[in-house]
């Protein structure tokens, strides 16, 4: 029997993947207003260790192993996942279906696990069914939107730096502040950003040292001066893909997330032509996280599976596959002696790692929208 059933979001059938678009829904409105959801309870996990042939898993498209997938599913357990394409997205999902969306697991990034547990679109999470949370690595654990674990528990991490053509920019770039400047003067016209509001007005707040979550208006408006009036003429795409770029040769600079560039260098005939930065003084430092829909009719199923994901040597496949590190004790150790290659694109230096600033969802974002898509209107795209 066919165990794993994966389909794509309705509302893009190209394949997806994790950060493919991020921006989603949210560049087409300012925000979301939830109202409060049933709380109906969710069955507590069977005492006898048993669990369902079913479990529905709403997530990002190409966000698994599917060889971890199969395996789980020859534990007798029927698995569909449906893919997403934005945080936005699942909360709607979730928030029009107010507990009977049929999904049991879904994977929110971490700044958006408040909102949803507010709402009541999570379950509480009973830790005496996830034996395996003792895998994961401290500093991935209690994060500041759920300090006790209460909702979510890290799926995968990572974080936003850019890369650039050496054969275009020739000097060393290493600072967000470089990077604004290449944009106005090597790499003009050849520059690309994230499709996300959040990230693409967070290089401007790095570069001039300020909060990456600030909600000042004096910070918000000089955001938009600047990078309305002098970024977006440079921009020549918003793309959060940067595979393809890389193999046109078309751009010079890009904005991009640590591990997919990685994945693109892996397919590169010339790899060593592009330089990938973790830019000064900081950057985003994300998370995605398994969590309980609210409403869950496969409780026993959702616990075994996420436990089983944060089994070691699962989530090492995790790691290879999608190439980002799923924060579980040795993991980076288990890699460099299995000599995964570029690990250290993976894996930021501790260095970096304490510079870094978790991105948070805040009463700002419906400005950060404004922003973003009054640059997307003055690129010359």
């Amino acid at each position: 029997m066919d165990r794993l059933r994966i389909l794509a979001s309705p509302n893009d059938s190209r394949r997806i993947t994790r950060r493919s678009l991020l921006a989603g829904f949210a560049v087409a409105g300012a925000g979301l207003a939830l109202s409060g959801c049933s709380r109906g309870g969710v069955p507590s996990p069977a005492p006898d260790g048993k669990i369902e042939d079913q479990l529905n898993i709403y997530s990002w498209g190409d966000y698994d192993d599917p060889d971890n997938l199969a395996e789980f599913g020859r534990r007798g357990v029927t698995l569909q996942v449906d893919n997403f394409g934005s945080n936005e997205e699942l909360v709607a999902k979730l928030g029009a279906a107010r507990g009977t969306s049929g999904y049991d697991i879904v994977v929110p990034t971490g700044s958006y696990v408040p909102m949803m547990a507010r709402a009541g679109l999570l379950e509480q999470l009973d830790h005496t069914y996830l034996p395996n949370l003792s895998n994961v690595e401290p500093p991935y654990l209690h994060q500041p939107w759920d300090r006790t674990n209460t909702y979510a528990v890290c799926k995968n991490w990572g974080t936003t730096g850019f890369v650039y053509d050496t054969h275009v920019i020739g000097r060393e770039l290493t600072s967000w502040n470089d990077f604004l400047d290449a944009a106005q003067k090597e790499a003009r016209g050849k520059t690309t950003v994230l499709e996300d509001p959040w990230e693409v007005c967070a290089i401007f707040f790095a570069a001039n040292g300020i909060d990456l979550n600030t909600t000042d208006e004096r910070h918000l408006d000089a955001c938009e001066q600047f990078m309305v009036g002098k970024i977006a003429p440079t921009i020549s795409a918003f793309v959060s893909q940067v595979s393809s770029q890389l193999a046109q040769r078309q751009f010079a600079l890009m904005q991009a997330f640590n591990g997919d560039v990685r994945l693109a260098l892996l397919e590169d005939d010339d790899p060593d032509r592009w330089r990938f930065v973790f830019p000064t003084p900081t950057a985003n430092l994300w998370m995605d996280t398994w969590a309980i829909a609210k409403g869950a009719q496969h409780p026993d199923a959702a616990y075994a599976f996420i436990n089983y994901m944060l089994e070691p040597k699962v989530g090492m496949k995790e790691m290879e596959h999608i190439g980002y590190p799923t924060g579980l004790i040795g993991q980076r150790e288990l890699a460099a002696q299995n000599e995964v290659p570029m690990l250290d694109l993976i894996y930021p230096t501790q260095a970096t790692l304490d510079r870094l600033t978790p991105s948070e969802v805040t009463d700002a974002t419906g400005r950060l929208v404004k922003i973003f898509n009054r640059m997307q209107a003055g690129a010359v795209t």
